[in-house]
């Protein structure tokens, strides 16, 4: 066996050194004809193709790849119970995974992976690069080189990539950071969006929570839908209803359900139209665009209803006026943003700029906003959030209180239906406010809060009373 080993050592030895000489002593072109064929027989010989993916592409080699990222993602997440070698690295952010840690291949390590029965071999390479001066080149440049049999080509370069990105953008989205933008002129600043909140935990009506959760659903998973039907995937939400009825939580528990990012839109700061265009362009898919308490921000009304008061109104009017301060101060270096082009982002021709996006205003008077504003088509789904019943209570009482039951249960229940308190109220007389303070002194101090906002209730009900007599008298 040795003496065979020895004997095929020498015999390829020998070719490449024949070859080569015999290359070196043939003319240009009879040599590149000779190279061709031997590409074409060695292409008969072995049934595999190679494709390689590079870190960086475009000139210079200065641009990082997508691809090669995407890859990397996919990669990363199957080869720590494939590769033998890993590579670790600390990760960005621990609170969205379950290791401080992300493995990878390692150089020079190759798997094996299985698409629809097909064995699929990647390669992760590097090339490392001697450079005597300062270049903009890597001095290393990485690579994945995938190995398939050349009968499955048209499945692998068809299906199977489209697979490995596909599943790359989902790793992403379910690890990365969301983020809460804010605009300043036409550029959005932003800081890590860490808001606790979630549906399981919002004070709500658990059937009102229920239709949100699957009208949510449906919008995520509508791509193909909305495309049939010729709209923009988009959607609109108007959460009106008092003051500490959760409405800024409503947004923060929507944007974790659907792992979107938030984006802050204060109209005030905003020039003109123009900006507004801007900054809406600037949004990703896969985001929310707010803007909180549109009722206070804006005045959105003023001169549509001085037209209707003055019998000029109609239908062409729609989203004429000018949107002005809320305070009705004239201030020329102040915002110019009319409602016209406010609601182009709404549903004009801009609002199908980037696909997946949910707009949301929010309002504490639902009464005092534009009717053209609010209309089906722009914000699609009215939720009103009001004070707190028992159903939502008790999601508090548990959230705070880690309480299934207690017997002051149906008193609550009783003093909830007489009067009105907000979730916000609630929620800060159950919770303790020292180590001392226990379950039923959290339950009694809401008892009292409760009696207390009943008698109040029932003076002003009584001192409004007397003021009518005393008027008829």
């Amino acid at each position: 066996m040795k003496q065979a080993w020895r004997e095929l050592g020498t015999l390829m030895a020998t070719t490449m050194f024949v070859y080569t000489v015999f290359m070196r002593l043939l003319p240009p072109p009879l040599r590149d004809r000779i190279r061709r064929h031997t590409r074409k027989i060695i292409h008969y010989l072995y049934p595999y193709i190679r494709i390689t993916f590079h870190e960086f592409t475009g000139e210079n080699y200065f641009m990082r790849s997508e691809a090669y990222t995407a890859i990397q993602t996919y990669l990363s997440q199957h080869s720590s119970k494939l590769a033998s070698r890993l590579k670790a690295e600390e990760a960005k952010s621990s609170s969205n995974t379950n290791s401080p840690l992300i493995f990878s291949m390692d150089d020079n390590e190759e798997i094996e992976d299985e698409f629809q029965g097909i064995k699929i071999k990647w390669v992760s390479n590097k090339i490392t690069q001697k450079t005597g001066s300062f270049s903009w080149h890597p001095e290393e440049k990485r690579y994945y080189k995938l190995t398939l049999h050349r009968c499955y080509r048209d499945i692998i370069i068809g299906s199977y990539l489209n697979h490995v990105l596909e599943e790359a953008r989902a790793i992403e989205m379910k690890s990365r950071e969301l983020k809460l933008y804010a605009n300043s002129k036409t550029k959005w600043s932003h800081i890590v969006f860490e808001h606790p909140a979630r549906f399981e935990t919002l004070a709500m009506d658990p059937k009102k929570k229920e239709e949100m959760v699957k009208d949510l659903v449906k919008f995520k998973k509508g791509k193909e839908y909305y495309k049939k039907v010729g709209k923009a995937w988009k959607r609109g939400y108007l959460l009106y209803g008092p003051p500490g009825t959760g409405k800024s939580t409503m947004v923060a528990a929507m944007a974790n359900f659907m792992n979107y990012d938030v984006y802050d839109l204060e109209l005030t700061a905003v020039k003109d139209n123009s900006e507004l265009r801007k900054l809406l362009i600037n949004t990703a898919s896969k985001s929310i665009i707010v803007i909180e308490d549109i009722d206070c921000s804006l005045d959105l009304t003023g001169q549509r209803k001085n037209k209707k008061k003055n019998g000029k109104s109609d239908a062409r009017e729609e989203g004429k006026g000018t949107v002005k301060r809320s305070d009705g101060e004239e201030d020329e270096k102040g915002s110019k943003v009319t409602l016209s082009g406010l609601l182009n982002i709404i549903d004009g021709i801009w609002s199908a700029c980037g696909g997946e996006k949910i707009m949301i205003f929010t309002t504490n008077f639902v009464e005092k906003l534009d009717p053209a504003l609010i209309r089906r088509g722009r914000m699609d789904k009215h939720i009103e959030l009001s004070y707190c019943r028992y159903e939502a209570f008790k999601i508090l009482a548990k959230n705070y209180l880690d309480l299934e039951y207690h017997n002051l249960f149906p008193t609550i229940e009783k003093l909830l239906e007489m009067t009105n308190m907000t979730p916000a109220d609630v929620a800060e007389n159950l919770m303790p406010k020292s180590l001392d303070e226990g379950v039923d002194t959290c339950l009694c101090n809401l008892v009292q809060a409760l009696e207390k906002s009943k008698q109040d209730s029932n003076k002003v009900e009584i001192n409004e009373k007397g003021e009518v007599q005393s008027t008829r008298e």
